[in-house]
């Protein structure tokens, strides 16, 4: 009767433990899309600042860049929400894409856009690259959809206190600081040396 006894209340903790973890497993993948922007697919503030921090911790040597769309009330205004949210999912493509295998992309929110990749000596190369990608035109019900992008990035490595905090303020400021400076929507700045605007690569001036 014991052993009965026993069994019965063993079995008894075993599916509320499996109830548990079912529940837990529901809730966990229920919070992880809530941290999904439903539009573009990418991490929202919260989720990107999770994942950022873990990459921070093991590559020191990371960047984190802001981006703006530059042009996209007017696309909105010309041509509604529905090619605003083209724009937007193309953007967000686009910079999941450049990002890579060792990166990760968020939305803020509106157009903003964050990231936070592996460090390299052609840094600036990529960015212009980025700037030029997020111009490209997104077709929408026929129409060619053209925005800009305002880019500032800064190196963990080059701040006096590397935290992720710190880097956001200042690729922030780099990104403020050339806002309209450049031709055409290519606009980047990596901090913090505010003094100087990075080149576009050749082949893009000669493409200008």
């Amino acid at each position: 009767m014991t052993n009965l006894v026993d069994i019965t209340q063993t079995l008894a903790v075993l599916v509320l433990a499996a109830g548990w973890t079912l529940h837990a497993s529901r809730l966990h993948r229920r919070l992880d899309r809530s941290r999904r922007d439903p539009l573009t697919g990418l991490w929202t503030r919260d989720g990107w600042t999770r994942r950022a921090e873990r990459i921070i911790r093991r590559r020191p040597r990371a960047a984190v860049l802001l981006a703006d769309l530059d042009g996209f009330k007017t696309v909105n205004d010309v041509h509604g929400h529905a090619a605003g949210d083209a724009v937007l999912a193309a953007a967000g493509e686009r910079l999941t894409a450049w990002c890579g295998a060792h990166g990760v992309a968020g939305r803020l929110g509106g157009d903003e856009f964050v990231a936070v990749i592996e460090d390299d000596a052609h840094l600036d190369d990529r960015l212009a690259d980025l700037a030029e990608l997020l111009r490209q035109p997104v077709e929408h019900q026929g129409v060619r959809l053209r925005v800009g992008a305002s880019i500032g990035a800064s190196r963990l490595a080059a701040l006096p206190e590397p935290t992720l905090t710190a880097a956001l303020k200042a690729a922030d400021q780099a990104m403020y600081r050339v806002k309209g400076r450049t031709r055409r929507g290519r606009r980047l700045l990596l901090a913090p040396a505010f003094a100087v605007l990075r080149g576009l690569p050749q082949r893009l001036r000669l493409a200008a």
